[in-house]
């Protein structure tokens, strides 16, 4: 029986803290917050879980704001950065880093693969 919280499957194999951790916007710690709150005990895996257990986990992420909603809201905040001209926006806007990291050198996540340009003069073979 796959499991399925907030329209994501949780991998049987994994305990409960770690396979919450699937989910968009829970991380480590709120994975640990949400089961004590839900009364779980976080070292069981999710195949084990019983249907009263899942039903606790749902109701103390629905406190929550993850998947979906999360993606949307982060998305208009980056939309709002653009459209008010920011430095941050065109930052995003140009697929840079927005967080004053360098980009002489590194930035390889943001920028993607590394494309050599080079100096614009045609090769010295073509001179002749």
């Amino acid at each position: 029986m796959a499991v399925r919280i907030a329209n994501i499957n949780l991998p049987d194999e994994k305990r409960v803290e770690i396979a919450l951790t699937y989910l968009y916007g829970i991380g480590l710690s709120i994975s640990k917050k949400v089961l004590e709150k839900a009364g779980v005990d976080h070292s069981v895996k999710v195949k084990d879980l019983t249907t009263t257990q899942l039903e606790k986990i749902r109701t103390a992420i629905s406190e929550y704001r993850v998947e979906g909603d999360l993606r949307m809201e982060v998305t208009g905040n980056i939309k709002r950065l653009k459209e008010i001209g920011s430095y941050r926006g065109h930052r995003h806007s140009k697929n840079l880093p927005a967080r004053g990291q360098r980009t002489k050198t590194n930035a390889r996540t943001k920028r993607g693969k590394k494309v050599t340009v080079g100096s614009g003069r045609k090769p010295s073979a073509e001179k002749t």
